[in-house]
């Protein structure tokens, strides 16, 4: 799994690339507390190479969607293939989030 980010004068961009699986879980965690104590744009995560997501994945996104609205900022998936947009369907979690 890897975990990139951008900060762009509007907006910043988390590309995830890889699984973001158990094991990965943590370590994308620790890449993205800065970002989650001093959230101050909307947040884009870039997913056209996320190939899986498990629930700890979902438990970051979420974590992150939440932190993100308390500030009044958006979160928004970009590039989600089929296979990950179902398992945000199955979860309830497609609701949560928007899309492009």
């Amino acid at each position: 799994m890897k975990t990139t980010i951008q900060e762009l004068d509007e907006k910043t961009i988390i590309t995830l690339i890889g699984s973001l699986d158990t094991a990965a879980a943590m370590e994308a965690d620790a890449t993205l507390k800065p970002i989650t104590e001093s959230i101050n744009k909307d947040v884009v995560f870039e997913c056209k190479e996320l190939e899986y997501i498990a629930s700890s994945g979902l438990r970051i996104l979420l974590d992150v969607l939440k932190k993100t609205k308390a500030k009044g900022k958006t979160v928004t998936l970009r590039n989600v293939n089929d296979d990950i947009k179902n398992v945000f369907q199955i979860t309830g979690f497609i609701n949560l989030f928007e899309f492009e």
